[in-house]
Formats: C-alpha cells, structure tokens, sequence
C-alpha cells in the first residue's frame, strides 16, 4: 500500500513539475515584449519588413493585407521597394500568409482572437493618452500593470492611397480573413477600441506578437 502511495504521489510532482515548467516556457518574453491578458506583444509597431519602428510613438509603415510591401505613413508616398505607385488591386488569400509576414524573426501578425483579449474590457484597461508628443491607446494588463502604447497614425485608403483618421484613429491588421474583399482588424479612436473588419486594400499598421 505503501508503495503505491509513493508511486502516485512521485507521479503527481512529476506532472505537477511539468506543468510548471511548459507554464513557465510558455511566459518567456523576449525583449521587446509585453505579456497583456495572455498574448505577448510587441512594444513598436512593423517598420519596413523585417523591422521594427525606432519607439513606440513612431508610426513605423502600412501594410495592405497579406502583402509584404510597406507603404510610408508620411508623404511623398513610397514603398519599402523605393516604389511610388499606390497597388491598388485586391489582396488575395485566406489568412495572412507567412511569407507575406512583414514581422521581424520570432513575431507574426496577431490573430482575431489575439486582439480581441486586448480588447477585453474586463482584463484590459485601454485609455485615449499623448505619448511623448503622439496621440495613441494605451493598453494597460488590470492585473499586472504591464501596458503597451499605440499610435493613432490613421491609414491609406484602398483607391489611391490617401491618408485618413491621421491622429484621430488607429487601424491595425490582425492575421484573418472576413469574406473575399475583407480582413479583420483594429480601430480605436479617443471614444474607445473595437474590433472591426475593412477593406484588404487599405494599408494598416501591424503590431505583432510573439510566434
């Protein structure tokens, strides 16, 4: 009887130790991270691909959905090909795609499901703030504190590319298709932020998280 007891008792503190230890692999935040509500996130949003913008407060480029061309969030209008005409066709896929993935090594696209924890009122506390000069969200975790900033740097519109909502919204792709013609996304202005879908055309900001 003795025996059995030790078996299952060393049974239970080995599997008590193992989920310890896969919890523990599962939080590691890499610089340049944020655990919110679950998800961790990146600080800065996608620069030209394969980079991030130099501070938080920094617009870093667009992106239509699915592609990999960066577009610049001030004008003259160019791509992060040295291009300065605005593609204006339709995005294809059913989900953004990884190569097409502008996010530095070790980060991707988030998911709807990603920015819908960002967006849960009873975990995440997000307020309309100037930060270091730029108007933007804050996302703060209601349990830990830890928060990450996004700027308010608008869009370009699917037709040409014009600006629009620059500094009075935000719009950021999440990795999901909605329907043939449209993607899930972001928005957030001073009065709050939701979840919301648009046009793959248009060209959003992307703030990633960990892979």
């Amino acid at each position: 009887m003795k025996t059995r007891l030790f078996i299952l008792l060393a049974a239970l503190s080995f599997l008590a130790a193992t989920l310890i230890a896969q919890e523990k692999t599962t939080l590691v935040i890499p610089e340049g991270g944020v655990l919110i509500n679950g998800v961790v996130w990146a600080t800065c949003n996608v620069a030209a691909p394969g980079t991030f913008a130099a501070s938080p407060e920094d617009a870093g480029m667009f992106y239509q959905w699915n592609r990999k061309i960066g577009w610049s969030t001030t004008d003259p209008m160019v791509n992060s090909d040295d291009g300065t005409t605005w593609d204006n066709t339709l995005p294809a896929g059913t989900t953004w795609e990884k190569s097409n993935d502008p996010s530095p090594s070790g980060w991707r696209v988030p998911t709807t499901e990603e920015q819908r924890k960002l967006l849960d009122t009873d975990k995440v506390t997000s307020e309309w703030v100037i930060h270091n000069g730029v108007t933007g969200r804050k996302f703060t975790d209601n349990i830990s504190g830890a928060s990450i900033f996004l700027p308010a740097v608008g869009f370009r519109l699917d037709n040409d590319g014009t600006f629009y909502n620059v500094g009075s919204g935000g719009n950021y792709w999440s990795s999901m298709q909605y329907g043939n013609s449209y993607a899930y996304s972001m928005f957030f202005r001073s009065g709050g932020a939701y979840g919301d879908w648009s046009n793959r055309g248009n060209a959003f900001s992307v703030r990633p998280v960990v892979k």
